[in-house]
Order: C-alpha cells, then structure tokens, then sequence
C-alpha cells in the first residue's frame, strides 16, 4: 500500500523567519542561530544538484545512519551526515524507536513527518516535495519505508525506552535496553506491524537492511561509550550498541557520535556546518510546532539544542580484521 505524503521543505530562509517568529525564546538563541542561518545563502546546498536515484540493483556504496529517534541525527551528526547523504550510492536511515515517548500516534507520527522534512533539506531538495512511503518486509518484519531521492527511511516503531530505558506503561514497559539484556523476551512495534524474538533478530534485520546491494557500508550512530558520551538517552546508547554488536559480523566502518553530552564541550563547528545542522533541525521541529507548538524541542530547551548544533564530537573505528 502507497502512502504519498506531501510536506513543504524550507530553506535557510525560511528557517531564519521560523526563529524570528519564535519570540519568546531567549535572546541567544534566536541571535546566534538565527544569525548563523543568514550568513550564507541556500546556495550551500545546491537544490539543483542531481539526486540519485535508489533502484540501481547494482552493488553501491551505503551510507547508513542507524539512530533511536526522529530527531537524532540531524542534531548529533547532521553536518557530516547531510554531506554523506548527498554522495554516490545508497543513503539509508534506520530509527529504530518510534520516538513516542509513551503518547498516541498523533505525537509519533508527526515525528516521522519531521525527520522525512529534516531528510529532504540534507539533499537540498525543491521547497515542494512528495515523499512516497510503504510497507515493505525484511526477514519477515514488516516495515514502513520511506524514499526521498536517493535515500531510504526505515521506521521500525519499536517503542521509546525513555531517558532510563525502562519504558512507559502504554507500551507495556518495553525497551531495547531490556531487549538486550534478556528482561524481555520479545519487542513489538507500537503500531503493531512486527514483533522481534530476540536481540539478535532485531540486529540481523537491521543489517539485511543495510547490505542491500552493498559494496562498503558507512555506518553513523551514537556513540554507547559511557566514558566519551555520558549520561546519554538509554535509547540512544542501544542504537550505538545494536551497531557495535552487529559490527563484528560486518564489513562496516563506524561513525560513533557523541550524544546530550555534546552541550558539556567545547563548540568546534564552523558557520557552515552550524548553518548545516540549524536547518536540518528546524526543518524537523517547524513540523512538530505546526501539530502542536508545545511539541517544539526549541522550545523546551533553547539553550541545550542551541548548544548542540554548534558541536560534533565522533570517533571512527575500521571495518573488523578478517582472519
């Protein structure tokens, strides 16, 4: 079943204007982000450049992001995986969680319609833009995928662990944290479209759908370090581990990337990228405030996502030796 979504993409511009009518948030937000949205123009990412597309059966190279939430990489990564996404190949992002912090599926769904915005401004897209999606099935789960361009987005809809991992009650109390420490012994999808026996089989599905028609694979997630990235969203530390334990199998180079602990370090984003980064990220939270405006994560906390989009923290660690 198709499911043609239209949404509207903004630009630089447009995501400056968004912050000007956000009034009554603290001075230094809609001063530095603001301002750093106009230092350049949309130029920076070309929307006449040509996208790529997807159906080439041949092997490519992928570029992966394997992530808990809708609004985690444009937040933690977005700079460097926005230019990633715009390369050759495959462009795949996985959110493993539906993000719905124990609420219906208006809140959840609307999430995905913000990360599917955030997606369309990476690949410098026109300001209007279809975004086709449908179920597909991968090792048995079923699976809401969404195409733009070139890229691919996988919405799993495994429920939201909370900052602690131990879940909410409208979810049963489910969370990957308990997944992979054997608490539980299965995770079902919110929505009811697949169930997950193990740990395991939530990896080996997550990997077929990254090695689709792979050549060499990138993949970008948050780092599960507790040393380099603490106090870090106990989702967030899952989708680092899922990747870290899936690794050891693959022929994957892995991006770790720091998490909430980035506002703790020292900004070291140019302009650029903090512009980068800015309007991914508006482009997703523009979405949630027109649901409802007391969904905006600016405006929850200004100073921290303020804090955030001036930072990138990663390590890099090589594909596994083979023996």
């Amino acid at each position: 079943m198709l499911l043609p979504l239209a949404f509207p993409v903004k630009s630089f511009a447009g995501a400056s204007a968004y912050l000007s009518q956000m009034g009554n948030l603290p001075g230094l937000l809609t001063r530095a982000a603001a301002a750093l949205l106009t230092l350049a123009p949309m130029g920076s990412w070309p929307a006449s450049d040509p996208v790529r597309s997807s159906s080439n059966s041949q092997a490519q190279s992928v570029n992966a992001a394997i992530i808990a939430h809708q609004d985690d990489w444009q937040l933690f990564m977005g700079d460097v995986l926005s230019d990633k996404l715009r390369q050759p190949g495959r462009g795949v992002l996985v959110y493993l969680t539906a993000g719905d912090d124990g609420r219906d599926s208006v809140y959840w769904l609307t999430r995905e319609r913000g990360a599917l915005q955030s997606t369309s401004v990476a690949l410098g897209l026109p300001e209007s833009n279809i975004h086709t999606c449908s179920v597909t099935s991968m090792l048995g789960h079923s699976i809401t995928r969404c195409m733009i361009g070139s890229t691919e987005s996988y919405f799993l809809r495994l429920p939201d662990g909370g900052r602690d991992g131990r879940g909410f009650a409208s979810d049963r109390f489910q969370s990957l944290r308990k997944l992979r420490a054997k608490q539980i012994s299965r995770i079902d999808a919110i929505d009811g479209s697949a169930s997950y026996n193990s740990w395991s089989d939530l990896m080996a599905t997550v990997a077929a759908i990254i090695d689709q028609n792979a050549a060499e694979v990138g993949v970008h997630t948050t780092d599960p370090n507790i040393v380099r990235n603490p106090h870090d969203h106990f989702d967030h530390r899952m989708a680092g581990l899922l990747v870290a334990d899936a690794r050891t199998g693959e022929n994957w180079r892995v991006s770790y990337y720091v998490g909430y602990a980035l506002a703790t370090r020292a900004a070291n984003r140019t302009t650029r990228q903090t512009q980068a980064k800015t309007a991914l990220f508006l482009a997703y939270d523009r979405e949630m405030q027109a649901a409802d405006k007391k969904w905006s994560a600016y405006r929850e906390h200004p100073l921290f996502y303020s804090e955030c989009l001036q930072r990138t923290y990663v390590r890099h660690v090589p594909p596994p030796a083979r023996r």
